[in-house]
């Protein structure tokens, strides 16, 4: 692609956000969504593939009824409450529809099945963008609006937790294994969303780090699938021996740092008396930290030779710059001895 056009783009992904994020009028905070979609779609397309282009149709289709359902409760809120104001949303009915339509457009359960087919369609660079940036401007609005419509947004996480971890078992493929990842993680955030909005965002910032972090590993090993995993020591030991301890804290195994929001949330569903969504939720996570065993085990625990039918690849210098991946392991595997300093700086 031309890097003009590129930049132009990316520009406006940034452009989209932002305005979403500075905005108080529902319209601007509408306009900065669609500018956000309109924006990733040539960088989605870019190969021409097939897969690449069908991806690209099933984002956009599903993005648009999002919009459009999100631009009906808006008019809905402003014909009922006689507001455009983004902290003026009080009635049920469009708290709901704006609530799901959003829900819709980051891929929570069970309005989630575009996101695993859309992934597996992109590149590892377009589907960190989709996986990480794209999330960013729905939740800043779910987080303006505060919604209290308690009972839903429980039903949506939980959904979205046992999603994530049950369609992860039987994939083979990275992208998509990283998309239930993604359902997961969403889940538990809107678990405690109303409870602790601060928590909401410590939740986020881990799983915007350890999604990084693995993509980039994995766009670095140019692999796609497990098989391709099992052959990474060749090209980058050192990394190969890291990756396990990126992946089960993505997982959420303790000691490591992805453990930390998780047991932070248990403790305050405990404390709203949700003992039995906590218990859900906690076994669910189980699920996903099979997967994520079976990753590192295919990448750290197979030696040369193994059953897996993984072509060992050539020993070339990767263009790919390490400073981002050295930085962003680095930060994933030390955020846990800093929790306690995060989350005073968030709640002061």
């Amino acid at each position: 692609m031309n890097p003009y056009i590129l930049a132009t783009l990316l520009l406006g992904l940034g452009l989209g956000t932002t305005i979403t994020f500075a905005s108080s009028h529902w319209f601007l905070a509408w306009m900065g969504l669609e500018i956000n979609t309109l924006a990733i779609m040539p960088l989605m397309a870019q190969y021409h593939h097939p897969r690449a282009v069908e991806a690209t149709l099933k984002y956009f289709l599903t993005q648009a009824t999002a919009a459009s359902t999100l631009l009906f409760a808006t008019t809905t809120n402003a014909w009922l409450c006689g507001q455009w104001d983004i902290q003026h949303m009080t009635h049920p009915l469009p708290i709901t529809l704006f609530t799901l339509a959003l829900a819709l457009k980051i891929g929570l359960a069970p309005l989630h099945i575009w996101l695993p087919e859309v992934l597996q369609g992109l590149d590892l660079g377009t589907g960190l963008i989709l996986s990480t940036w794209q999330k960013l401007a729905p939740f800043a609005l779910l987080l303006q609006i505060y919604p209290a419509n308690s009972t839903l947004l429980i039903i949506l996480g939980l959904t979205s937790t046992l999603i994530g971890g049950w369609g992860g078992l039987n994939q083979t493929q990275l992208r998509k294994i990283l998309a239930y990842s993604s359902i997961a993680h969403l889940g538990w955030m809107i678990l405690v969303l109303q409870f602790s909005p601060t928590l909401t965002l410590l939740t986020l910032l881990m799983y915007l780090t350890m999604t990084f972090s693995t993509f980039l590993v994995f766009k670095l090993n140019n692999a796609t699938n497990i098989n391709a995993l099992a052959t990474s020591w060749t090209k980058a030991p050192a990394l190969t021996a890291l990756t396990p301890l990126l992946l089960l804290s993505l997982g959420g195994l303790p000691p490591l740092s992805g453990f930390m929001p998780k047991w932070l949330i248990l403790q305050e569903l405990t404390k709203q008396d949700l003992a039995l969504t906590a218990t859900l939720a906690a076994l669910t996570a189980l699920l996903s930290l099979y997967f994520y065993l079976r990753l590192s085990y295919a990448m750290a625990l197979t030696m040369f030779p193994n059953n897996l039918t993984g072509t060992t690849p050539w020993r070339l210098q990767s263009a790919q710059i390490t400073f981002p991946l050295a930085f962003s392991i680095l930060a994933t595997l030390t955020l846990l001895p800093l929790t306690p300093t995060i989350v005073a700086l968030l709640t002061s």
